[in-house]
């Protein structure tokens, strides 16, 4: 039993390492639906199992974001291809800031814990952005 639960959490950034508890993984055919019901803030963190810099902003997100996003998704652009093509993601890690369940800015900055925060809270203080 609690290895299956382990198995459960495993990420797609550490192949064999459990994830974070702070990020929920989201597949291809709950990406929309699950977002959609979401209040709050929350962060859809676009990964592969290759890429370095996602384990990064991995680490950093709950660290800079904790008090500020209510849930935190890892999405798999691998596994969930047509919702990768549906953003036009080509670069990794892609992070996208949703407030109650709409899309509200693309998060770009430095990997840095206070440069996250900072630019995160900026964005949530302007207005919200076209989707992609």
């Amino acid at each position: 039993m609690a290895g299956d639960r382990q198995a459960e959490r495993r990420d797609s950034t550490s192949p064999g390492t459990p994830a974070p508890s702070a990020f929920v993984r989201l597949g291809e055919g709950e990406f929309h639906a699950r977002l959609a019901a979401t209040a709050g803030v929350a962060i859809a963190l676009f990964t592969a199992p290759h890429c370095g810099a996602c384990r990064a902003w991995k680490r950093l997100l709950p660290d800079a974001l904790g008090d500020v996003v209510q849930v935190f998704y890892e999405i798999d652009v691998s596994e969930a291809t047509g919702v990768a093509r549906g953003f036009d993601i080509f670069h990794l890690p892609t992070i996208y800031l949703y407030r109650d369940g709409r899309f509200h800015a693309e998060l770009q900055c430095p990997a840095q814990a206070g440069t996250i925060r900072e630019t995160a809270l900026h964005l949530l203080h302007r207005p919200a952005q076209e989707e992609p």
